[in-house]
């Protein structure tokens, strides 16, 4: 009882020193679909819009707070085409433009920046400048479509552990309820709305969930009942 008030206790220090979250709930973990709204300081700062996840819905990911998971729900795992459940940091934006400024940290994304899906690299999760010998799996930012064109690094996995997944992020669709390997894609107009209100001084976050699991997110995160 005693451990189960302490951890209780530091999700909710956790959740209040996070002043922009960016939540996104699914009907369910096998659907490809979810709903994404942000709030700032607990207020809803935008209309609500509709995004795709992973072609095989959810798994539990690797994120900042562990939450409450039931014995037979999926794990996240590398090349599952499931989008990971949790809490992540949002840490960095990136983009194909060179020179763009913004209130989060920026990552060029030139032809020799790749990201590492390899689980046997030093390098497995990072997003790295393409060494003299490239990791046997990895994918470049500087893509052929419009994809990464804007997008933002979700903090999953930061302890690399082995084939629980690599390289998540929030991006441009590929069309419209074009599912995705892993990542939550939407609207250019609507991640550059995002992106511009992002500031890392605000300690922003990604909630993603089925919709199961947000009784458990708004007791951590009363601010988010509208």
């Amino acid at each position: 009882m005693v451990k189960t008030f302490l951890i209780l206790i530091s999700l909710q220090i956790f959740a209040y020193s996070s002043e922009q979250i960016i939540l996104v709930v699914s009907d369910g973990f096998n659907s490809p679909k979810a709903r994404l709204s942000c709030f700032e300081d607990g207020k809803k700062v935008f209309d609500t819009i509709d995004v795709n996840i992973g072609k095989n819905g959810l798994g539990w990911g690797l994120g900042k707070t562990e939450l409450t998971q039931k014995i037979l729900e999926p794990l996240k795992y590398e090349g599952d085409k499931k989008a990971p459940v949790g809490i992540f940091k949002l840490t960095h934006i990136f983009g194909y433009e060179k020179d763009l400024k913004f209130k989060m940290p920026y990552l060029h994304a030139t032809k020799d920046l790749i990201c590492v899906d390899d689980s046997n690299s030093k390098f497995y999760n990072q997003i790295i400048s393409s060494p003299k010998t490239k990791p046997q799996s990895f994918e470049y930012m500087k893509r052929d479509d419009k994809q990464y064109e804007l997008g933002i690094v979700v903090a999953h996995n930061t302890d690399q552990v082995k084939k629980r997944g690599s390289c998540i992020f929030l991006h441009v669709e590929k069309f419209k309820d074009s599912s995705t390997a892993g990542c939550t894609s939407m609207k250019l107009k609507n991640i550059k709305q995002i992106i511009n209100w992002l500031d890392i001084n605000k300690n922003p976050i990604l909630i993603q969930i089925p919709k199961s699991k947000l009784p458990q997110i708004l007791e951590l995160y009363p601010q988010l009942k509208q």
